[in-house]
């Protein structure tokens, strides 16, 4: 098939596209003008250069295309609203929606988030997708926009028949991270600059099951749904020392308490107003970190046919596609 996928030089899109390629489909590309794209050379695939918020450039790259993956998304958490999230995930993903519909494209896959839905508090307390919104509280644009443009989606399904299913990716960690974004956490543990661990925690994915899971959602799963994918649910001392035996590094020993980590992120939101800098940790991101987000990946294990690779398989990885590509000597 022919399969065009949007945002492909993300940590995700990168695997993505691999899988896609393996699979023996004619995949092409959607990306900003003057990306650089380093995680995509290469490879066999087409290029088109446009924005989503640009509906000619969509037409024109949607043009005879079979399929369309849009993992295209501003992920950005600074400043927590920002009038141009909420342009880029709604209003590009509305965008995508109208040339779909124009171009008699025979299925879309759209790439949310599992903060979407409301997280489980325990390992007795999953999360899935029958749970209510409740990120609102956390006050960013970047979780409400994504949830806004997921149900945007979901009512042109139910009343337009847009061929359409959603997935729900976790915390995807892996190879070809080259911002770097998620992996951060792995070269942090990795450089020693991790000095504790909150007493949240979080569903963690290998980025390579959720690629297969996305290519999978070109042929399986059922229109209007949603699937979240995941598959282990670690606390954070449980994460950090997941990751040190995976690399070889050194596990923080020192547990934050919840009022230490939100007085410290509201500390920093504070200064970066004043001083005009971006905060590793804000408040919104403090008060998340306090949080357990748990979910149940069981509906698209059995639906996506979900691969379950163990956690210390993907941070390897992700330190050795870093060690190969020149990162670990960065400062």
């Amino acid at each position: 098939m022919k399969v065009i996928v949007t945002g492909p030089d993300g940590v995700l899109g990168s695997n993505l596209v691999r899988e896609l390629i393996a699979r023996g489909h004619k995949v092409s590309v959607l990306l900003l003008k003057g990306a650089t794209s380093k995680t995509l050379d290469g490879l066999n695939i087409d290029k088109f250069y446009g924005d989503i918020l640009d509906k000619d450039s969509l037409n024109a790259a949607f043009t005879g295309q079979d399929i369309v993956i849009h993992c295209a998304a501003s992920t950005s958490v600074y400043p927590a609203r920002d009038p141009f999230i909420n342009k880029v995930n709604v209003e590009g993903t509305a965008n995508v929606i109208q040339a779909i519909k124009e171009n008699k494209i025979k299925r879309l896959v759209y790439v949310g988030t599992a903060n979407s839905f409301g997280n489980g508090s325990s390992l007795d307390d999953l999360g899935d997708e029958t749970n209510k919104y409740t990120a609102h509280k956390y006050g960013l644009d970047y979780m409400d926009s994504k949830k806004k443009a997921q149900d945007l989606l979901l009512e042109s399904v139910k009343n337009d028949g847009l061929p359409a299913i959603v997935v729900n990716p976790t915390f995807m960690i892996g190879p070809y991270d080259s911002k770097p974004s998620s992996g951060t956490m792995v070269l942090a543990i990795y450089n020693r600059k991790v000095p504790g661990y909150t007493r949240g925690g979080k569903n963690y994915i290998a980025v390579k099951d959720a690629a297969v899971a996305i290519a999978n959602g070109i042929t399986m799963g059922r229109i209007g749904e949603c699937y979240i994918l995941g598959n282990e649910n670690l606390s954070y001392r449980e994460a950090f020392e997941k990751i040190a035996q995976s690399i070889g590094g050194k596990a923080p020993k020192l547990g934050m308490a919840n009022s230490i980590m939100r007085a410290y992120g509201s500390m920093n939101s504070f200064l970066a107003k004043i001083f005009r800098y971006t905060p590793t940790v804000t408040k919104e991101l403090a008060a998340i970190s306090c949080d357990n987000f748990y979910y149940s990946a069981d509906k698209a294990r059995k639906e996506l046919q979900l691969p379950r690779t163990p956690m210390e398989v993907a941070f390897k990885e992700c330190l050795e596609w870093y060690r190969d590509n020149g990162y670990l000597n960065k400062k």
